[in-house]
């Protein structure tokens, strides 16, 4: 009898195993399947999205699945490190997908269903990093994906030909200036009901899309209070739109774009809202979105600091498949020691 390589075994493993599901009984949302894609390097997606996908599950009767970066030896969330995304087939039958995701290199067995997904036009809403969500090569089979691809055929790849924006960079600094958030449009535009007083703990990005309806804009604060001053030297810009993206079989996508989202930023109650709304208008669900949502937290909730390479350790996903439990896990932010080399 021929016996598989411990390593093939685990991966085969890791790979198959059941995806994080919150199903929703009762709600406005009951019937859809959202699909949360976390596997960014620095701003914790491996948090704010199980915690926005409870939500969204429990109060409002969504089915959401959350798939993260998982370590295929440990099966562990790896946030960022790695760019393997098991359970990504969910978006065969997914009615939106919600995408944080950073410079990501998914093989290509997982890429499909993501490339399927967009083919089909399905509606996308992308936070933060989502803008520059991957790197793939060039001699790669979904090459065209990538933040900086060149080819005329879909010019600087995801970002910009579904969110409307590839990177462009940062208009603040983290952790030293916060980021006010203010409505330009009339507040009838269904996604701004109820929101209010937004302020997130993310530094400013650069927001410069390229079509679309601008709904928010973000002025840097030379702080990290609601009320620090403004940073006079830096004028407010785009931070939340709405546009559609036209499919591969010719249907038309709904994207609500953000360029926040850290796991510290949803703690603000009205960029959380905002995010809500935006889930339920991409979904074409704006007659249902209701200026008193409920959008309070589902379990104990107390995000770790977001910083570079930062996740809790020893964390998998089976660990968030209750309600109650905590998120995160742990607190355990710190990498480990790297091993000193023997002399030779």
């Amino acid at each position: 009898m021929k016996h598989t390589p411990l390593t093939l075994l685990s991966f085969a493993t890791f790979a198959t195993a059941a995806p994080l599901v919150y199903e929703g009984t009762e709600g406005p949302g009951k019937g859809k399947h959202i699909v949360f894609l976390a596997n960014d390097h620095e701003y914790r997606s491996e948090e704010s999205l199980p915690q926005l996908a409870r939500i969204l599950a429990k109060h409002q009767g969504f089915k959401c699945t959350v798939l993260f970066g998982i370590d295929p030896e440990s099966g562990e969330i790896v946030g960022g490190d790695k760019s393997n995304m098991p359970g990504i087939e969910a978006l065969d039958t997914a009615d939106l997908a919600v995408v944080f995701l950073r410079f990501q290199n998914f093989p290509a067995e997982q890429m499909k269903h993501f490339d399927e997904y967009l083919k089909r036009g399905g509606p996308v809403v992308g936070l933060r990093t989502a803008t520059h969500g991957f790197k793939i090569p060039k001699d790669a089979p979904y090459a065209k994906y990538s933040f900086d691809y060149k080819g005329s055929d879909y010019e600087l790849g995801f970002g910009h030909q579904v969110l409307g924006q590839t990177w462009v960079g940062h208009y603040g600094k983290n952790h030293v200036q916060s980021t006010r958030i203010t409505i330009v449009q009339a507040a009838a535009h269904p996604i701004l009901r109820g929101v209010k007083d937004v302020w997130v703990q993310a530094g400013g990005y650069v927001g410069k899309p390229t079509s679309g309806e601008i709904l928010t804009m973000a002025q840097p604060l030379n702080g990290m209070t609601p009320d620090s001053p403004a940073d006079t030297t830096k004028l407010p810009m785009p931070s939340e739109w709405t546009r559609t993206y036209k499919s591969a079989s010719g249907k038309e996508g709904r994207v609500f774009t953000s360029l926040y989202g850290t796991s510290e930023d949803i703690t603000n109650d009205g960029y959380r809202r905002l995010l809500v709304n935006g889930i339920f208008w991409a979904l074409g669900l704006e007659e249902q979105i209701k200026a008193d949502l409920n959008i309070a937290f589902v379990g104990p909730f107390k995000p770790n600091t977001f910083a570079g390479g930062a996740y809790a350790r020893g964390i998998k996903p089976e660990m968030y498949a209750d309600f109650e439990s905590p998120i995160p896990a742990n607190n355990n932010v710190k990498r480990p020691e790297k091993k000193a080399k023997k002399a030779k």
